[in-house]
């Protein structure tokens, strides 16, 4: 009687370890702006994103970091950038560090993705910013 107890105690405890994993966030995704295409993917076991392509007009030579707080990284180009990275599960999304290259900010990132849709909420110390993406093809 006392073991069959135990291995009740034993499976109610096992049952919440084994969550279901978030819904994936690989794939290409334009940004809510309309200003370019994040592709996200395995990167080890981790998932990252780069810029896939801008879709704006950009200066003679590709549009650049400039507003990166590192002055040796002004002068990288924002196409295929790495702008996620170290993106893991986290209850029913993901969490990991983003880059934006457009204000030069570094921050903690939430990415949950709903259908089509890939909603983000970035925050620098309690300051949070919340977008969302659409998949494409």
């Amino acid at each position: 009687m006392i073991h069959r107890y135990a291995l009740a105690l034993v499976a109610f405890i096992a049952v919440p370890s084994m969550a279901a994993a978030p819904a994936s966030i690989a794939g290409r995704w334009k940004t809510d702006d309309g200003k370019g295409i994040v592709a996200m993917a395995p990167c080890g076991a981790k998932m990252c994103g780069r810029i896939d392509r801008l879709l704006i007009k950009q200066p003679a030579g590709g549009q650049l970091d400039e507003r990166n707080p590192d002055k040796a990284k002004r002068g990288r180009k924002v196409a295929g950038m790495q702008i996620y990275w170290d993106l893991v599960p986290d209850g029913g999304g993901w969490r990991g560090q983003g880059y934006s290259p457009e204000d030069g900010r570094y921050y903690k990132a939430h990415l949950r993705v709903k259908g089509d849709k890939l909603t983000m909420k970035g925050c620098v110390s309690v300051f949070c910013r919340t977008v969302t993406w659409t998949k494409v093809g």
